[in-house]
């Protein structure tokens, strides 16, 4: 239909099909008229290029077809990714996707959550800033809530798809301490006020069995401020001679300062990244990461929050993705 085109009204269905306004509604909707009559209405609809107001076909089913998706930081090219494939894969399932970004902030992610259950979406993907707030399991029963990453606490979400972080973490420190590096240190995402998130949990006690130096700190995702934390941590008396990024964006923040300060990778600096990012394999040399199976992990995610609106009992589901070490030229020896 061009732009300066009528649009298509129920009336004229209508009086095009013989039945009234509200025999139209109920035809579309499948209810309360018979069959011959439902297919007379959907064809002369389609005849005539009729499209259902979205805001009375929400109305008529208490749905507005939209799922909130709530990011930690869209700065981390992999959470960009995520939700990119997730948009597609809602698409697909005649769904659409309001996503919003947190920026790193448990706070401002809380209020932006809080905005969305007001503004009626279906249901809720994701991945919390501060998985322990209360906040979660409040807003779990009012409201469909996938979670990816961290668990929620509380019983209150639909679904969980997590790391298994235990696994990724013991393989990164592994991976260092097999090529003789002690001293690491390990970048982590911001917005954790403590070191009590799983992921950081298993690096304080892999290290300790190991008998590994960390360093942990906090980086931002933006490029800028990582190679910037990453600058001081390298020009530090006692540098490391490994980083650990809980992200590759943050890796490419270890890349940039390293450069920088002349420190050659892997030659000076042995460097692992945490999601395989596309262009991670593009850098010089290219990154040693850990792959996730995004697209698994989106489709398990989608398929239980659809599940729980449409009705499907709702037990609590909980599906553990294990990450596969992409070992490339950023990770060697450490030099005597």
């Amino acid at each position: 239909m061009s732009p300066s085109a009528k649009r298509v009204t129920i009336r004229d269905v209508a009086d095009a099909a013989g039945v009234s306004p509200a025999a139209v509604s109920y035809a579309l909707r499948g209810i309360q008229v018979s069959e011959e009559t439902q297919v007379r209405v959907r064809q002369v609809a389609t005849e005539l290029g009729y499209e259902a107001n979205p805001i009375a076909r929400a109305l008529a089913s208490g749905r507005t077809g939209m799922i909130g998706i709530l990011g930690p930081s869209l700065e981390d090219l992999w959470q960009q990714r995520l939700v990119a494939e997730a948009g597609r894969v809602l698409l697909a399932h005649d769904r659409y996707a309001l996503i919003l970004d947190a920026g790193g902030d448990p706070i401002r992610q809380r209020a932006l959550a809080t905005q969305l259950r007001d503004q009626q979406v279906d249901g809720l993907i994701v991945s919390p800033v501060d998985p322990s707030d209360a906040f979660w399991s409040e807003l779990a029963e009012s409201l469909a809530v996938v979670s990816i990453g961290d668990a929620l606490q509380g019983r209150g979400a639909v679904g969980e798809v997590l790391f298994d972080n235990r696994t990724g973490v013991r393989g990164a420190l592994e991976h260092l301490y097999a090529l003789g590096h002690r001293r690491v240190a390990v970048l982590r995402p911001p917005g954790s006020p403590t070191n009590d998130r799983p992921a950081e949990v298993y690096v304080g006690s892999e290290a300790d069995r190991l008998g590994l130096d960390v360093d942990v700190v906090s980086a931002p995702y933006e490029l800028q401020q990582a190679t910037d934390v990453a600058r001081s941590v390298l020009a530090a008396a006692h540098r490391p001679s490994a980083v650990f990024c809980f992200s590759d964006s943050l890796a490419y923040g270890v890349y940039a300062a390293a450069r920088e300060l002349q420190l050659g990778i892997p030659k000076d600096l042995s460097v692992i990244g945490y999601d395989d990012h596309p262009v991670s394999i593009l850098l010089a040399p290219p990154l040693t990461s850990f792959s996730w199976d995004a697209e698994r992990l989106v489709e398990v995610a989608v398929g239980m929050v659809l599940g729980a609106i449409d009705g499907q009992p709702r037990r609590r589901r909980r599906v553990v993705i294990e990450p596969t070490l992409r070992e490339r030229a950023s990770t060697a020896r450490r030099r005597r």
